[in-house]
């Protein structure tokens, strides 16, 4: 069996040097891909999951997404629209779009006007974990168990991690690494 590629989907912060995404993507050398930033529409949802699926497009063989925060969301969405098989998904620290999110963060009305919102709620269609911080700003535990449980996904809790950014305090997150090869040999993912 090929080693799954591992798609990295970042969140609306795109690329910051010492995040884990970043370094894991490092790490993983020439087994990783990432989303690149978008020159113009940054906010735009149809926008960042065209960007995904151009990459996936260039991807053969069995695929890892590895998204953070919005990077989630925004493969939930590709989820709903596209039917490339996925070996399974990590989705570290989804945000609540449903509650107003700190200063700092896009609006309720900037997020709807955009294509983020409703956030879909369907069972995805490929073995997902969703990692969850006990005292995440951008969500509360109950808010992301309901969004795993909605998505069929394992939650595991990570425990106070915050958002799982630099700003919590992460750069490396070893923990990605073997929630990653958990969903490599998930025996329902697809090849």
């Amino acid at each position: 069996m090929n080693s799954p590629t591992v798609v990295i989907v970042p969140g609306l912060r795109d690329h910051v040097a010492d995040h884990w995404q970043t370094l894991l993507a490092q790490r993983l050398a020439d087994r990783a891909r990432t989303v690149p930033p978008l020159a113009h529409g940054r906010l735009s949802l149809p926008a960042r999951v065209a960007a995904l699926h151009r990459v996936l497009a260039d991807v053969t063989g069995p695929v890892i997404l590895v998204a953070h925060s919005a990077g989630a969301i925004i493969t939930v969405h590709w989820a709903g629209r596209h039917d490339r098989p996925v070996a399974g998904a990590l989705l570290a620290t989804p945000p609540d779009l449903d509650t107003p999110l700190p200063d700092g963060y896009p609006t309720l009305d900037e997020l709807d006007r955009n294509g983020w919102l409703p956030v879909p709620r369907n069972p995805l269609p490929f073995p997902s974990i969703v990692a969850a911080s006990t005292n995440d700003p951008l969500a509360t535990l109950d808010r992301v168990t309901g969004l795993a449980r909605d998505w069929g996904s394992r939650l595991v809790p990570i425990g106070p991690a915050g958002h799982l950014n630099p700003a919590s305090g992460y750069g490396p997150w070893p923990a990605a690494a073997e929630l990653i090869e958990t969903l490599a040999r998930e025996p329902s993912a697809p090849r």
